[in-house]
């Protein structure tokens, strides 16, 4: 793990609508959300996740969305409105140590995160945070991009998702990535 955190301007290049024809958002999250869903999307960038699990959740769901960047989370609270999704996303700055998200402690039915454990200083407490987040059988989606995370690396976060108390089973097949589907035991 490391502590190099993606340049806020990247997210632009992230949030390119021409990446959904090699991660379309809403094939990858069909499967795990659906109308009324609770979620939580850490380390959104600008949404390129966000906007269409917030779309998939429905007016009786909800997407929390925490980044470190503040210039990130302003970007993508004013692409959810242009969208007319702001009222489905709860967008929060984070810190370093923390995903600040203790208010949500047993609430959430799915979480994601998408190329960020890799980013991360402590990814015990970030597996932590998230299974005290979510609902007993609440699902994490671990997507770790190849170009950053070998195959072994990967392997070792999946261990610490264990320890911290999910089940590891393979997850969906994303193009340029390594996927784990970890489930709250």
């Amino acid at each position: 793990m490391s502590e190099r955190i993606c340049p806020w301007w990247v997210g632009y290049m992230l949030a390119n609508p021409m990446r959904r024809l090699l991660q379309d958002p809403a094939r990858i999250l069909r499967p795990h959300v659906d109308g009324g869903t609770k979620a939580l999307d850490i380390g959104p960038g600008m949404g390129f996740f966000s906007l269409p699990m917030a779309r998939l959740v429905g007016d009786a769901g909800r997407v929390v969305c925490v980044d470190l960047q503040e210039r990130m989370i302003a970007e993508l609270r004013r692409r959810a409105a242009k969208s007319g999704l702001a009222n489905r996303i709860d967008a929060r700055v984070c810190s370093t140590r923390s995903l600040q998200i203790d208010d949500l402690a047993g609430t959430l039915d799915f979480a994601l995160a998408f190329a960020v454990a890799h980013e991360v200083p402590d990814p015990d407490r970030l597996f932590a945070e998230i299974e005290a987040a979510l609902k007993p059988g609440g699902r994490l989606l671990l997507c770790e991009p190849v170009g950053h995370v070998t195959r072994d690396q990967f392997a070792v976060t999946a261990a610490l998702a264990r320890r911290a108390g999910f089940t590891v089973s393979a997850g969906p097949r994303v193009r340029f990535s390594r996927c784990a589907l970890l489930t709250k035991t």
